[in-house]
């Protein structure tokens, strides 16, 4: 799936996509990647003398993969859209910099109704960078 198809299934949009591709999906597991291009305004105030890729944007590319995967069960085009209401057990292993590529991994652990729990894990050449659980459930649309 490109960055076009992602944007089929998910509202996000540059400069806050975080997704370029997904490289596998079922019915339970998405596989995506994003590379970290220096010239992304993040690098230039996270921080300028050691720019470092957010750990708070590395759970997002997690909410926006399990989005996609969401998206896969649930219709697009509603007038509802997928959010997180849920974080636990965060932790980061690692720090990433400019011009690496995230591996994005989210699995369906659980579904209860509209409540979809999963698992995801950040990684950059096999070494986890980040590794969360969260909750994402759909909201209406204001």
């Amino acid at each position: 799936m490109n960055t076009e198809e992602i944007k089929k299934c998910i509202p996000h949009r540059t400069p806050f996509l975080w997704l370029d591709e997904v490289t596998e999906i079922s019915e339970t597991r998405i596989v995506a990647q994003k590379f970290l291009d220096p010239d992304l305004p993040v690098f230039q105030g996270h921080y300028p003398d050691f720019p470092v890729f957010p750990g708070v944007l590395q759970c997002e590319s997690c909410l926006q993969a399990g989005a996609v995967l969401i998206s896969q069960m649930v219709p697009t085009g509603t007038d509802e859209v997928p959010v997180a209401t849920r974080l636990n057990n965060v932790q980061f292993r690692r720090m990433i910099r400019p011009g690496e590529t995230i591996r994005i991994e989210v699995d369906l652990t659980e579904r209860l109704a509209n409540a979809f729990y999963m698992k995801g894990r950040v990684s950059v050449d096999g070494n986890v960078t980040a590794r969360l659980e969260f909750v994402c459930s759909a909201a209406p649309k204001p």
